[in-house]
């Protein structure tokens, strides 16, 4: 079976990517706009989709006692990131270019400017859709990133300070990294530079700031192999995630156009590839098939394929995901066994990893589909180099950067809970919920019956 898909995947750049995706029928200027909106609408209902589904995915994963406190850490980001868009972030993201590294905040403060028009003077002339819908959806992808952050430091955590490096990370990382990929007078623009739909911005920044928070925060007290709380959480959470990524990376074309159609063949395409890779190489290292193998699989090719979506043929989405596939299952194989990281959620190694490789893949299959102007002014090699050295900057920056708002965050609010709290459960210590009545009971009664013992001692 591995034999089969190593095949498969090599073959993929050998079958010809010149197929035309482009509508055969005229389209009045008023109707394409309708179907643009109506598109984009459906697609960032299913980017927000994605958290919640994130919630199910990171939820299910953990033990029983920090079920619903993993959950809300992902949930919660609706909220803040939300009203942080609204004020001041869509303008540090997309508003008047400040030195190509971050946007007036004044462009767009609290969504002023921001309506039915598709052109602005501190924005993109001619968008294909309105201003507004474009920041509703973008908005998006902003909410999701940090959520993705939470894996890395679950079961101890403290909520509170959470929410402040939450904060700290979405202005100080997100929005810069953001600005310079997605904006037209940003840095990483400026050089061609490309990521269609996040592997730099959401999945590298993310899973370098989780390498990060896994190394600040330390082993957790109790750390190690452990069962799921809840196996079909998982699989619900992945369906969701596979979902909302036709949003995602589909939408990301902003428009009802051949583009939006490639994206979405190559994002499933990718997604059932890597599924199929992940369990099957689990086989052949001795380990039975898996549902948790079959869903993080899946979510695996959803990275690797997401910056590069809307360009590569799909045969080359093929060998994308294959490739990028077998390098994180050796990552989260390396970082299980042969390091003493406790990355709880392996978020560095399945996003960090998979958008870092993505992102390199780009480098070397896009540069195929460029514009003539691009390749007049720059060869392949030039070509991938810049992505080679954005990737490089982008690590450090995120690195550094992160590591700092953590300890900036932890001497303001301690990030750690206790080691009482941790025993305890963060569902309880933190929030005072309960998810499974029985074992939380097993659980504090386990805690008390050590705390006489020592009394005792």
């Amino acid at each position: 079976m591995f034999a089969f898909m190593l095949i498969i995947s090599i073959s993929g750049l050998f079958i010809p990517g010149n197929v035309d995706f482009g509508f055969k029928i005229e389209l009045s200027e008023d109707a394409q706009l309708l179907a643009n909106v109506a598109w984009l609408i459906t697609a960032t209902i299913f980017v927000l989709m994605m958290t919640p589904g994130l919630s199910f995915f990171y939820g299910g994963m953990v033990r029983e006692k920090n079920v619903i406190s993993t959950m809300l850490q992902s949930f919660i980001a609706m909220g803040i990131i939300s009203v942080l868009w609204v004020v001041f972030g869509f303008s540090l993201c997309f508003g008047h270019d400040l030195g190509g590294i971050i946007g007036n905040p004044a462009s767009y403060f609290f969504f002023n400017n921001v309506g039915g028009a598709c052109s602005d003077s501190n924005f993109i002339e001619g968008l294909s859709i309105p201003i507004a819908l474009f920041a509703l959806f973008q908005m998006k992808f902003a909410i999701i990133t940090p959520s993705l952050i939470t894996g890395s430091f679950a079961e101890r955590v403290r909520f509170s300070g959470y929410l402040f490096f939450m904060i700290f990370f979405f202005i100080f990382v997100y929005c810069p990294l953001a600005h310079c990929t997605w904006h037209p007078q940003g840095l990483f623009a400026s050089i061609h530079v490309k990521d269609f739909a996040g592997g730099i911005v959401v999945h590298a920044s993310s899973g370098i700031a989780a390498l990060a928070g896994a190394m600040f925060l330390g082993k957790r007290k109790e750390a190690g192999e452990h069962l799921p709380a809840n196996v079909p959480f998982i699989l619900l959470g992945a369906a969701m995630l596979w979902l909302g990524w036709f949003g995602f990376n589909a939408g990301s074309s902003l428009a009802a156009d051949g583009m939006a159609i490639k994206a979405f063949l190559n994002t499933n395409t990718a997604s059932a590839v890597a599924m199929i890779t992940w369990i099957v190489f689990d086989c052949l290292r001795g380990r039975k098939p898996s549902a948790v193998g079959a869903a993080v699989g899946a979510v695996v090719g959803l990275v690797a394929i997401t910056p590069s979506a809307g360009w590569v043929s799909v045969g080359e989405s093929v060998f994308i995901s294959f490739v990028t596939t077998l390098i994180c299952n050796f990552a989260v194989y390396f970082k299980n066994k042969k390091s003493n990281l406790d990355d709880a959620l392996d978020v560095f190694p399945t996003h960090g990893v998979g958008g870092i490789v993505g992102t390199l893949m780009t480098g070397i299959f896009v540069y195929n589909y460029e514009d003539p102007a691009v390749k007049a002014e720059l060869t392949h090699l030039q070509y991938f180099g810049n992505h080679c050295l954005v990737m490089a900057g982008v690590i450090i920056y995120s690195f550094v950067v992160s590591y700092g708002l953590y300890w900036l965050t932890n001497k303001m609010i301690p990030m750690r809970v206790s080691e009482e709290s941790e025993k305890m459960g963060l569902d309880m210590s933190q929030h005072d919920e309960i998810y499974g009545a029985k074992v939380v009971e097993r659980e504090i009664a386990e805690y008390f019956e050590h705390e006489h013992r020592n009394d005792e001692q």
